[in-house]
């Protein structure tokens, strides 16, 4: 993984290490928590597009 090129999100500071980070390639996407580099989630953009939008339409906020 570590030929990936990661991406940090726009919400991110950069200040510290708990950034939301992505790397795109050909088989789909690979997320991973900057302070937690080793541990990677893959999944596809249509998987992530749904996650997004849940997350913006307050679909999850029960799970807080």
């Amino acid at each position: 993984m570590s030929d990936l090129t990661w991406q940090k999100s726009s919400f991110s500071d950069g200040a510290g290490p708990n950034c939301v980070e992505l790397a795109a390639t050909p088989d789909g996407i690979h997320m991973r928590e900057s302070d937690e580099p080793e541990a990677v989630i893959h999944t596809t953009p249509a998987a992530l597009g749904v996650l997004i939008r849940a997350i913006k339409t307050g679909r999850l906020d029960h799970t807080l």
